[in-house]
């Protein structure tokens, strides 16, 4: 028979799932959270850009309403993540619907947005409600900072969500990402503020704004 505080440990951690959900969700659609550095590593392209149109178009061979794509012509102002893989970006697709994770995007060419997305096996660049899609200037300083180097410097460390208290880390190359205990949002001070950076020791830790010297990593594996 399992412990009865364990069984408690997990009904509450899905209470705390299902309210993430409703953080990024719609419907249907439902996300894990992600720090925004997580959305960088996992992501095949990150850029930021302009949205000068957009239309609606479907895959020649389907005719289901709900395979329906929205196109977005795009005009690329910065590629961050993606050289290698992606050549003259020019539109990138999302779902029609909000509840297939489809994002909606202001088309007038006149707001400028952070874009993470993956390539599809036909070579698009798909975006969604999942996938990191904020107006650039909703960033902080230190995540547009973070979007030339620093994110990439720590994909091979582990963000590791913290729901409740205690935790603790479990590995040496992992980050506790409390803001969820600390300030009730998935927006909090280490999101905003923070990376995920590998030591030198092959270790990891939380840096805050610029690369402090190796002693001055901020460890908060103690919430």
């Amino acid at each position: 028979m399992g412990d009865p505080k364990t069984g408690c440990m997990l009904v509450g951690l899905v209470l705390v799932l299902v309210a993430l959900g409703s953080d990024k969700g719609v419907e249907g659609c439902s996300c894990h959270p992600a720090h925004p550095q997580q959305h960088f590593c996992y992501s095949d392209v990150v850029i930021r850009a302009k949205i000068s149109g957009e239309k609606i178009v479907s895959p020649s061979n389907m005719s289901s309403p709900f395979m329906k794509m929205v196109q977005y012509e795009i005009k690329l102002i910065k590629m961050f993540k993606g050289f290698d893989k992606v050549k003259d970006l020019q539109y990138v697709y999302t779902p029609l619907y909000s509840s297939l994770c489809g994002v909606k995007l202001d088309s007038n060419n006149k707001i400028q947005y952070l874009l993470s997305g993956h390539i599809r096996r036909d070579g698009k660049v798909s975006i969604g409600l999942c996938d990191f899609t904020e107006p650039w200037d909703n960033l902080s300083l230190t995540q547009k900072k973070n979007l030339n180097y620093r994110y990439q410097m720590g994909c091979d460390c582990k963000i590791a969500p913290c729901y409740t208290v205690p935790c603790s880390s479990t590995a040496d190359n992992e980050c506790l990402w409390t803001d969820w205990v600390l300030d009730n949002s998935l927006s909090g001070e280490q999101a905003r503020q923070h990376a995920c950076i590998k030591r030198s020791d092959g270790t990891c830790g939380w840096y805050q704004g610029s690369p402090p010297p190796e002693k001055d990593l901020l460890d908060l594996t103690d919430p």
